[in-house]
């Protein structure tokens, strides 16, 4: 059911769909003496609208996004922190370590 919002609350952390723009966004920040939201759409794009802005667009309540970290660009096996490099990690392998320090014998105080 889409409707115009006047009079209707500002709820950070819940999802809605821009009927018009077919776009959907959770509400972020809300500064109510200022009259500013925030908003944050699904590929991670933030953006302010005024109080006024609010009231007059058609908004329908959604619920969130199945891939909470889909705004952030992640996926889940790019996040799993137990994966086969970590696991398999060699030291002895690092091309770092074939790097030869700068070593000073001595130093003088000045």
């Amino acid at each position: 059911m889409a409707s115009a919002n006047p009079g209707r609350p500002v709820v950070i952390g819940n999802w809605y769909q821009d009927v018009v723009e077919n776009l959907y966004f959770e509400v972020v920040a809300h500064d109510s003496a200022e009259g500013s939201i925030e908003i944050q759409y699904l590929d991670g794009e933030v953006s302010e609208i005024d109080q006024d802005s609010w009231n007059e667009m058609i908004l329908n309540s959604a619920p969130p996004p199945e891939d909470a970290s889909a705004a952030f660009e992640m996926s889940m096996p790019d996040n799993n922190w137990d994966n086969d490099l970590a696991a398999h990690y060699n030291p002895c392998s690092d091309p770092l370590n074939s790097i030869e320090p700068d070593l000073f014998q001595g130093s003088e105080e000045f």
